[in-house]
């Protein structure tokens, strides 16, 4: 749509609705949106929109800064007089107003005006600008950078000086102003068109890195009467496209009460209007990932890349990915391999899945099994003669049909979402047989769907089957989408869904501590999980994480290889079932602990972050054929790691990162730790010459020699128990210089009670 057909449009509008069409039955009935107490900046406030917005903020109780430069709308000269007629009529109504009239490319000093009147901002309005219209080729350097020094610069250097405060005092509203000149273009206005669909831009990124601070950014597309426009527009169109008629919605859009975020709305002679970017469906131009792109491919494929039938909006920028994932899956799949929406009509998704050798091995290593650990040399080589397969790969075949189709979003028609929205909930897994390779074929299908009014919750049940038609695994999974919720929907689960079950109160039978490695997620990521939260810094912060964070399906997988270990001399073909639910995320490089009790064949577990203390892993268990009693030895306990060992780990590495502040406790400190009264390991902690190891003190002698039960150094590293009350209490022996443990403490406080 052009602009001049979409001014066209507008005059057919008018001269057809009655504002009765439009208006709301009775305005009086409806409450009336307040400012008071809020502190609103409106740029180039002097007339025309931005006079308008500032009388009615104040007229809504706003304390409004009222700036304007003054100059012409080709941006020459300045006078304080714009300001202070506006200023005088604000006060005249009894409103509170001051006048600014500083450039918006001084935007620091903007809000220093408001800071120094009012002591606080809640609104930046975005408007000021001007002109420099002249067709392409005649467009001067000097024309180009007025402009966008105006309008993109000025509405930069003005935002970035009000975030600081909007993010202090959680809350702030920002509008951009954009144009139908930079939505379509228009002859002309090359520089000003650049411009304008540049502050969309920049509104679109101010809005994901405001929202987590209540700071929501949207923009306005106004086609209004002013000084600018004269002679442009059509005189009908002109006379109607009053000022007075764009201010509700600017307003609208700046108060306390409403959620939009990130929106660009368009609005003219009382009509407004959200404007959003659609991408078609689009044409995969290559068969297979082997396969280059031909100019020729392109042509034969063009007329589907240009068709827009079925396009979608993507509103993010991980949805735009996530096609493209999706796209990259398909050519992934061998040729021939039909997509994960076969019979997607009557309700079932299937997909094949083919599997090698390799592919274990990959999974294994993406779990965490080692060669440092003999007993898992079986799941690491083809060629040991007890090969085998780690019962939770076969997850992963309905996961691929799970992300491979729309099965998760046909049970969502009520709203869009995209891979930022949604979180694993819960996995149940049950395994029939362990094939070592092969071809697959996997049926799925929505078996439930709840309303958790923060999210919705999908659970989708996929079957595995062999060549010959044999079941090999069953899969549940519940996916979390949020922001879907609240559509009605029942809000407990139905009886077909597998649940999980309490964590037992009592201590546990047996804990385990498995160190991730910093390259977990990349590797783990390599088995079909391709999804760029786990490897991608800026996706993770969209998603709303500082880093990359693990597959739950990854610590799934540790604490399996854990239970197994334990119950079942690491021998998967004991395997039966597992059900866990995810609660929080695991970041590359973490300790996990696995904490264990048995109930004859069935292992409940809880896995929680040593590093934090919070539990990732919750109402889990593993279901096993029989189990194998694994004595408790010291070696045993050695190869899988004690607790505390990450507690010493982090302490090497805060003692490394500040040598002077660990030399100034001057003392040297032996731990020997515990398991069943037995020395099992002694560390060393020689704060005289900033050294963290293992062993026993080498080349001095210890200052204090602490001896504490494995267990019960996590819980007073963790804060759990107080020092003083576990030396009391017999937990925590010290010999030698006691009072010296006293310097020790507040060396090893921090925020997450380390």
């Amino acid at each position: 749509l052009s602009l001049s057909r979409q001014s066209s449009c507008l005059i057919v509008c008018i001269s057809q609705f009655s504002p009765l069409d439009f208006a709301p039955k009775s305005a009086s009935i409806m409450s009336q949106l307040r400012f008071d107490g809020r502190v609103v900046i409106v740029t180039g406030a002097g007339a025309g929109l931005g006079r308008e917005y500032a009388l009615l903020f104040a007229s809504r109780g706003a304390k409004v800064v009222v700036n304007d430069l003054g100059g012409d709308p080709q941006g020459k000269g300045k006078s304080q007089k714009a300001a202070d007629v506006v200023v005088d009529e604000i006060r005249a109504m009894g409103g509170v107003a001051v006048a600014d009239y500083h450039s918006v490319t001084d935007g620091e000093k903007i809000v220093q005006t408001a800071m120094e009147n009012f002591g606080r901002i809640d609104v930046l309005v975005n408007n000021a600008g001007i002109l420099r219209d002249k067709s392409f080729p005649r467009i001067s350097e000097e024309d180009w950078n007025l402009i966008h020094d105006v309008h993109v610069k000025g509405s930069f250097k003005t935002t970035q000086a009000a975030f600081p405060i909007f993010k202090k005092q959680n809350f702030g509203r920002i509008i951009m102003t954009s144009s139908n000149s930079g939505v379509y273009g228009n002859f002309g206005q090359a520089n000003y068109s650049a411009a304008k669909l540049g502050l969309v831009g920049l509104a679109n990124t101010i809005a994901i890195e405001g929202a987590k601070y209540n700071i929501h950014c949207n923009v306005i597309v106004p086609t209004a009467a002013s000084r600018m426009t004269q002679g442009i527009l059509p005189e009908q169109l002109f006379k109607e496209l009053k000022p007075k008629l764009i201010a509700p919605v600017v307003v609208y859009l700046c108060h306390e009460n409403t959620e939009d975020n990130g929106a660009v709305i368009a609005s003219a002679a009382g009509w407004a209007g959200k404007v959003e970017i659609y991408a078609g469906k689009g044409s995969v131009l290559r068969t297979s990932l082997h396969q280059d792109v031909t100019v020729e491919h392109v042509r034969d494929a063009w007329s589907k890349v240009v068709d827009m039938s079925g396009a979608e909006n993507m509103k993010t920028i991980g949805a735009a990915s996530g096609t493209l994932l999706t796209v990259l899956d398909h050519l992934d799949q061998p040729s021939g391999q039909p997509s994960g929406d076969s019979n997607a009509s009557s309700g079932v998704y299937e997909n094949e899945f083919t599997f090698g050798f390799k592919d274990l091995i990959l999974y294994a290593l993406g779990i965490g099994a080692s060669v440092n650990e003999p007993s898992d040399l079986k799941y690491l080589y083809e060629s040991h003669e007890e090969f085998s397969v780690l019962p939770s790969y076969f997850i992963q075949p309905g996961l691929m049909l799970t992300m491979g189709s729309s099965i998760t979003k046909s049970a969502i028609t009520h709203k869009e979402f995209d891979l930022t929205n949604v979180l694993h909930g819960e996995q149940y897994l049950e395994v029939y047989d362990f094939p070592l390779e092969g071809n697959l074929r996997t049926e799925g299908k929505v078996i439930d769907v709840m309303d958790k009014g923060s999210g919705a919750v999908v659970v989708t049940c996929c079957e595995t089957f062999d060549n010959h038609g044999n079941l090999v695994a069953k899969n549940q999974s519940s996916t979390f989408i949020v922001g879907c919720g609240n559509f009605g929907g029942k809000k407990n689960p139905s009886p077909e869904v597998i649940p999980t079950l309490p964590t037992p109160t009592s201590s546990p039978e047996t804990s385990i501590t498995l160190k991730t490695s910093v390259d977990q997620a990349a590797i783990f990521r390599l088995s079909g999980d391709a999804n760029p939260l786990h490897i991608d810094p800026n996706f993770s912060i969209i998603a709303g994480y500082k880093t990359p964070i693990l597959h739950g399906l990854c610590t799934l997988g540790f604490s399996l290889r854990a239970v197994l270990k334990t119950y079942a001399n690491n021998d998967a073909t004991l395997f039966k079932a597992i059900k866990v639910r995810f609660v929080k995320p695991v970041i590359p490089g973490q300790t996990l602990k696995v904490d264990m009790w048995q109930n004859g064949n069935r292992i409940q577990f809880k896995t929680s972050v040593v590093e934090t203390g919070q539990d990732v892993l919750t109402g889990a268990y593993v279901d096993l054929t029989s189990t194998v009693k694994v004595e408790k030895s010291i070696e045993t306990s050695s190869n899988m790691g004690l607790q505390s060992d990450a507690i010493f780990g982090a302490i090497k590495d805060r003692v490394n990162d500040d040598q002077a502040k660990a030399k100034s406790v001057n003392g040297v400190f032996a731990y020997k730790i515990t398991e069943n009264g037995k020395v099992v390991k002694e560390w060393t902690l020689d704060l005289k010459s900033a050294k963290v190891y293992e062993g026993a003190p080498q080349g001095v002698k210890a200052d204090t020699t602490l001896t504490v039960a494995d267990t019960d150094f996590v819980d007073i590293a963790m804060g759990k128990i107080n020092p003083q009350v576990a030396f009391m209490k017999g937990k925590l022996k010290i010999a030698g210089n006691i009072m010296l443990t006293q310097k020790l403490v507040p060396f090893l406080k921090t925020d997450s009670k380390l």
